[in-house]
């Protein structure tokens, strides 16, 4: 084992490298999120309502809360660049039956199978962990995961524009043709690597459940994932619906415009990782909730004020961003040859907590409108405290 984890370090993690990797994260994720500044088109091109066509965003949520249970424990126990290659070509493959979609079930369908094969990113921040040098595992994780988290939010920059100027099918298919390439990159850029565990695939799901029972950390953790994401995707999933009426009445090119100005948060993302490689975590976990708290304060209170609402989505996302680098980085010390599946664990239970959100968020919008999606949105971010504030609280293991 130590010398499969000394061989994957000799390959080295340079600038370069680890910037190809931040990059191929955050243009793979981004597949997920195209579709949410454009549900308000994707409803009335199928003559759907929103609750219907909120239930797009869940479905590849869920679908990617699935992919990553089934498929990314086995970056531990396989050659992880040709891994990472053949779930390109499926995705491209997914995003393609999307930008084809003839009928809402069969939207469904194709945005379930494009959730459970972008699962890449969840490949590459365990594979940055592992090529860097000890002490910068923090460091590594951040400057990835704000690669991941600016794809999120430009993704919605992206499609708003692309598919409110020609169509939101042209997006996808745009994105489909951004796979391809990227894996003609992948082949040429990511080195080799050798497992980190000698497991059959059966005992390797089984033993994440050891995992969770071993480890109170992770347990803490992957719940404040959840509820931090739940809201995350609360508010992203009615913002558009929120932003085509009073008092703003804007296009879906103006509502995707505000994950230009979500990356600003994403901005802080390796500056949390940093830190979280000097100061205890869990403290800086605490404080980045706070902020998320503030935010829907500020949606929920003057949510109808342009700045309030600006101010909210930069609060939001450096909050729940910044968790999500220092969560990360807590985990991967607590058993490193078993950090694709301590991120496993992590990320499904971040993303069933997202796909819980999004299907919140549209459904609080129908019954209550605005108020009922800040209300919705600050009751998540408000169990992750408590789950966070009982563990502070709990007898030291």
């Amino acid at each position: 084992m130590k010398e499969m984890m000394t061989d994957n370090r000799q390959a080295g993690l340079s600038k370069g490298l680890l910037l190809f990797i931040a990059i191929s994260s955050g243009l793979t994720v981004a597949n997920l999120y195209y579709n949410q500044p454009l549900l308000a088109d994707i409803c009335r091109s199928f003559g759907a309502d929103p609750d219907e066509a909120g239930a797009i965003s869940t479905c590849t949520q869920v679908g990617y809360a699935l992919g990553m249970f089934l498929f990314v424990p086995l970056g531990d126990i396989k050659e992880r660049r040709g891994f990472i290659s053949m779930l390109l070509a499926m995705v491209a493959l997914s995003l393609i039956g999307v930008a084809a979609s003839q009928s809402l079930t069969w939207m469904y369908i194709a945005s379930f199978a494009v959730g459970l094969t972008t699962i890449v990113p969840q490949v590459m921040i365990p594979m940055a962990a592992t090529l860097a040098a000890p002490g910068e595992q923090g460091k590594a994780v951040g400057m990835v995961t704000s690669g991941l988290l600016l794809g999120i939010l430009l993704s919605r920059t992206i499609s708003g524009l692309i598919g409110g100027t020609w169509g939101w099918r042209v997006m996808y298919w745009i994105a489909a043709a951004a796979m391809l390439i990227l894996l003609l990159l992948v082949r040429t850029k990511l080195p080799k690597s050798r497992p980190t565990a000698a497991i059959r695939y059966g005992s390797l799901l089984a033993s994440m459940g050891s995992l969770v029972r071993k480890h109170a950390t992770l347990r803490e953790s992957a719940l404040i994932g959840a509820a931090n994401f739940a809201a995350f995707s609360i508010f992203w999933t009615a913002l558009s619906f929120y932003l085509e009426g009073e008092p703003y009445n804007y296009s879906s090119q103006i509502a995707g415009l505000f994950g230009l100005i979500g990356a600003a948060g994403a901005l802080g993302a390796p500056l949390v990782g940093r830190l979280a490689d000097r100061i205890r975590p869990s403290l800086i976990i605490g404080a980045l909730i706070v902020l998320n708290l503030l935010s829907y304060i500020l949606f929920g209170t003057l949510g109808g004020y342009q700045a309030a609402l600006i101010t909210g989505v930069i609060l939001m996302d450096l909050g729940v961003q910044g968790t999500q680098v220092a969560n990360q980085t807590r985990i991967y010390a607590l058993d490193p040859p078993a950090r694709s599946r301590l991120n496993t664990v992590q990320m499904v239970t971040t993303f069933l907590g997202g796909a819980a959100g999004s299907w919140l968020g549209s459904y609080a919008w129908h019954r209550w409108g605005w108020s009922g999606v800040s209300l919705a949105g600050g009751g998540a971010v408000l169990f992750g405290f408590v789950v966070w504030a009982s563990h502070r609280l709990s007898p030291r293991r």
